[in-house]
């Protein structure tokens, strides 16, 4: 059987191959979604801030004090920085992360009256926020679509052989011309679920991974043997 030509792949193709593993995950994962908790649209961008090289369910963890104690936007300018910056310190980076938190609380209510602004461009001058967290508060608050670039899709994304590089926003440029426009959201989620368990960093479970087939990573590791 001839070898499937990933380095020459054209872009029809990509689509292709790209809509196989969709279907795929689509019902390997039906209720794919962002797994940080939270209530008001203020607490996404601080769950989303928090994430920054740290674990979801470490977040969570300290969302779930954090929350009861800060009610509102203003909470977050009402105690000291340094109370705040100990309220998430398991998350690591506190000091930055308070730090961008606060000031992020102070420009809502200063300039928006408190309400999460809705575009790419107004998001990303919040401070914290680039594309990333953008397009989880445009996905998740407005249903813009919009993939989200994390550790997960960058990884996945590599070794699927859609992508040969490690920024995420080339990545977001490249999969928004594979992926369709209307399944950028939910494949943002599938993607993490399957990097989460089945597409680790380390030791990839390959054996039973459900998209191999189309896998320009398994592929290689199948023609060394």
């Amino acid at each position: 059987m001839k070898k499937y030509n990933y380095n020459n792949e054209t872009l029809e193709n990509k689509r292709k191959r790209m809509a196989n593993i969709i279907a795929i995950l689509e019902k390997e994962y039906p209720n794919a979604h962002t797994v940080l908790k939270y209530n008001t649209p203020f607490e996404l961008l601080v769950a989303t801030v928090l994430s920054a090289q740290c674990t979801d369910d470490r977040v969570n963890k300290v969302t779930d004090k954090l929350f009861k104690k800060y009610i509102t936007i203003d909470d977050y300018l009402k105690v000291p920085q340094e109370e705040l910056e100990q309220d998430i310190y398991s998350t690591g980076f506190y000091k930055s992360k308070a730090s961008k938190i606060r000031e992020s609380a102070r420009i809502l209510l200063e300039q928006y009256n408190g309400e999460m602004p809705n575009t790419m461009e107004e998001l990303t001058k919040l401070p914290g926020v680039g594309r990333k967290t953008a397009n989880v508060l445009l996905a998740n608050l407005f249903n813009t679509p919009g993939i989200v670039v994390d550790t997960h899709v960058i990884r996945l994304s590599n070794r699927l052989g859609f992508v040969d590089t490690d920024n995420p926003e080339k990545i977001e440029y490249e999969l928004n011309e594979i992926v369709p426009k209307d399944q950028w959201i939910n494949f943002t989620y599938i993607i993490i679920e399957h990097g989460r368990k089945i597409c680790t960093a380390r030791s990839p479970k390959c054996n039973v991974c459900s998209i191999s087939q189309y896998c320009k990573y398994y592929a290689e590791l199948e023609g060394e043997k």
